[in-house]
């Protein structure tokens, strides 16, 4: 039981140590001038958007100082995304649609949809956004700044998430603690390990010459999670990516509920752990259960190991810009949030079942 205590001490020790190294080297988009002439090409995918789309062009119709292009691809949607989307291009003469006939055989739906935006992009620079994101100021333009002072392929951010009900407070919150707890984000940067990757679908940023010469959504084109996979393989193609967290500009709700929730992290929870699955339960397992051993071995020291939890705590939710007092009392129902996240996703994988907006994303 003393082993188990030192290695729960060291995996606290760890979990620190990240945060802490993410709060130091905390980056920023910021503009730096290098935007100037440059046509930018915003790719949207879209099935059954409809609560969602409006918000988003909205957002972007007010960008006017930057060339943009804005192109929706509409894949195959049930719903009213596509008279939204037309409404918007009648008052938008850069708002262009394109419409799913089909979905290939051998393609998951928004690879496909990303792939067909990008063969249509004319932009320096192609930046693909979920519909449920929200982007506010200038960030659209500080984004290829930073991009092309860094001299990068890949600029990936995790937004700020909006979290209205408990069932979102109880489970989005998980994403950002074990992204800030197990990888410096400023390595995606500076390291040349492909293991130091980390991306997020939601808004992705790529040069567009390296994007054309790859073909990244095509490659992994039935990966569904592509970001990451994308990621990885740019870093082993030696093409420098980074990844950052918080931007108050952009914000996204992923989900509106406990069981959308539940849904939705099952389909990727193992890839922030480099998709091992013994990793991620060892993770969980010291996450949650690490004081046991300390309590039976050391009581006396137990508050030396409480203290960097609630430190960490208080650090990714800064970071991440959550709200901190919730994010410490709430903990442990998230640490459970992640266990069933990971036993659903084991279900889905032996049963090759996992439906997203009326698609298997396994047949």
């Amino acid at each position: 039981m003393q082993y188990l205590a030192y290695i729960a001490m060291a995996f606290a020790a760890f979990q620190f140590v990240n945060v802490c190294l993410n709060v130091l080297f905390r980056q920023r988009i910021k503009h730096t001038g290098l935007t100037a002439g440059k046509l930018i090409s915003v790719l949207i995918p879209a099935r059954n958007e409809e609560d969602n789309i409006g918000m988003l062009l909205d957002d972007l119709r007010q960008m006017t100082r930057i060339d943009l292009e804005i192109i929706v691809y509409d894949d195959q949607s049930t719903d009213n995304t596509l008279n939204f989307v037309k409404k918007h291009s009648d008052l938008d003469n850069r708002i262009k649609l394109l419409q799913s006939k089909t979905l290939p055989d051998g393609w998951l739906g928004k690879n496909h949809a990303c792939y067909q935006l990008a063969q249509q992009a004319k932009g320096s620079h192609l930046l693909f956004l979920d519909a449920d994101v929200r982007i506010h100021g200038e960030i659209i333009e500080h984004a290829v700044s930073y991009l092309e002072k860094h001299k990068l392929g890949l600029l990936s951010v995790f937004p700020t998430q909006i979290q209205k009900t408990l069932g979102e407070k109880l489970t989005v919150p998980i994403m950002n603690y074990i992204l800030l707890t197990l990888l410096p984000l400023v390595f995606v940067r500076v390291s040349p390990f492909s293991s130091h990757s980390a991306a997020n679908g939601q808004f992705m940023l790529f040069n567009g010459r390296h994007y054309k010469s790859y073909q990244p959504h095509k490659i992994f084109k039935t990966s569904p999670v592509e970001d990451i996979a994308i990621a990885r393989y740019y870093k082993e193609q030696k093409i420098k990516t980074a990844c950052i967290s918080g931007e108050e500009r952009i914000k996204c709700r992923m989900y509106k509920n406990y069981q959308e929730a539940l849904k939705g992290f099952s389909k990727n929870i193992f890839m922030f752990f480099g998709d091992n699955r013994i990793l991620a339960f060892f993770f969980w397992l010291f996450a949650s259960l690490g004081f046991i051993p300390i309590l039976v071995s050391y009581p006396n020291l137990l508050w030396i190991y409480f203290l960097p939890i609630v430190i960490i705590q208080i650090l990714y939710s800064f970071i991440s810009r959550q709200p901190i007092l919730l994010s410490i009392l709430l903990f442990p129902a998230q640490l459970l949030f992640m266990l069933l996240v990971m036993i659903k996703s084991i279900k889905n994988h032996a049963n090759k079942e996992y439906s997203w907006k009326g698609r298997n994303i396994y047949s």
